[in-house]
Parts: structure tokens; sequence; C-alpha cells
């Protein structure tokens, strides 16, 4: 049994409404165990609610997804060794939105310091890689239209064949390379979103601390510096750089010298 506490599923939609579905339909058969799911999104009548309805294990929220997360991820906690962890369920049609949560922490971190999205550098070499005009780069293993809902088994059902790529490793390497070419590049921080139960794929709260904390160690030497920051699952990726400025040390000299 896979045991959670409590899950946010982005977005009220058809993709929000499967993922809520199969999340009741696992706890039901005895294969998942939560206190409840959280559905996001800012349409009051999405077809989730419409569909699957209020229930005891299960709310929906009106809101803007990076205004839930300001709140939701602001007041987070990581969990105790004896308690069960917080998860999202990712729509695979949103924005960069845990960057767009990093990116707003550092400059509130740091209000007085140059902070900015800069371009990823460098290829990681897979067939598909296109820059968003928000400076997302998306990048994906697959040149083929990927099956709905495909948990990214270790036989591609795609290609009939071995997976033989996984694109956290592929990130981590641009990574080196870029520390080894003599970029303050730190991380990457990661949020890898797993198959969980039943066709839902999820990524711990914790893992968004994480990269977070990695922001923040960046940034504690007051000196230039750069985080790679990406949503990845095996197959695909949503990847930004976070620029850190080196924070102005300016000498004061007193009227006497």
């Amino acid at each position: 049994m896979v045991v959670m506490r409590d899950v946010s599923v982005i977005g009220g939609g058809c993709y929000g409404t499967f993922y809520a579905g199969q999340l009741a339909k696992a706890k039901q058969r005895g294969r998942a165990d939560y206190r409840r799911v959280v559905v996001v999104d800012r349409d009051p009548a999405c077809r989730a609610r419409a569909e699957l309805g209020e229930a005891p294990d299960r709310r929906f929220v009106t809101r803007d997804w990076s205004a839930y997360f300001a709140d939701m991820l602001g007041g987070a906690a990581r969990p105790r060794p004896d308690e069960p962890a917080d998860y999202i369920v990712p729509s695979p049609l949103m924005p960069h939105l845990m960057f767009d949560w990093v990116l707003a922490r550092a400059r509130e971190r740091w209000p007085d310091r140059t902070i900015e999205v800069a371009p990823v550098p460098e290829s990681l070499g897979t067939p598909y890689d296109r820059t968003a005009p928000d400076g997302t780069r998306y990048v994906s293993f697959a040149d083929w239209i990927c099956p709905t809902h495909c948990v990214e088994p270790v036989t591609c059902p795609a290609i009939g064949g071995p997976r033989s790529w996984e694109m956290g490793d592929a990130v981590r390497e641009l990574a080196a390379r870029l520390r080894a070419s003599g970029e303050p590049v730190f991380g990457p921080a990661l949020f890898v979103c797993r198959h969980h139960v039943f066709g839902v794929g999820t990524f711990s709260v914790e893992a968004v601390l994480e990269g977070d904390a990695i922001v923040q160690t960046a940034g504690r030497s007051g000196e230039l510096a750069a985080v790679l920051v990406g949503t990845v699952s095996s197959c695909h990726g949503a990847l930004n750089l976070l620029r850190l400025g080196a924070i102005s040390r300016r000498l004061s000299v007193s009227a006497d010298g």
C-alpha cells in the first residue's frame, strides 16, 4: 500500500479528473491511503468537481495555482520520519510552477539582489528541445507521441523496446559539465515525477523544499551563482536556470577618513 498524507492535484480538467478518480479507486481497493486529495483549479465549476464531487477525503480549492503554492509551500515543513509525506500531482500541460515558486522565494529572501531567469546553456542531446517565451526549456527523449497516461515503464510502449534513458541523469550530467567549464552552477534542484499508484505520477513536497534549500545554499556566499532547476519524469522535463547576482559590498568612508 502506498501511504500519503495530503495530495494536491493541479488542475480540475480532464487530467486532474482522471488523477483524482484514480486515487479514489486506489484507496477503495486498498492500494493507497491518504488523508485527503485537494484539487486546485480557478474554475469553481471545473470538470473534476462536476464528475467526482466533494467527499470526506476530497476537497476543491478555487484558486490560481501560483497563489495556492505560495501559501501551501510557504508553510510546509519536512515530515517526521514516522509520518507520511505530502505529494503534488502535476498536469502534463501546466507551466513550470515549482520553478516559479523557488524564484519567488529567492526574490523574497534577497530583495536587494539581482535575481533573474537565464537561458539554460548547452545541449542535453534529446530529440525534442524547445525554449518557451518565458525562458523555460522543454526537453524530451521522445520524438513520437507518447501514450496518454504513460507510466514510463522499463519497456517503452511507444517503441516496444527497453527505455535506455533517464532525464534526471541527463540534467545532472549537464550541471556537472557546466561546473567543469567554470560556471558557478549549483544543483540541479530536481522535482522528479514518478508513477506512484494506479497511473498517477507525483513528486513530494519535501523535494520542493529541498530545491529551495539548494537555492539558499547557492546564495549564501553572496557571490554570483546559478541553480539549475527542473521538473522531470524519466522521459520529459522542464528546465530553468535561476541566476543570482553578487551582493554589492559598499564601503562607507567617514568624513574623518
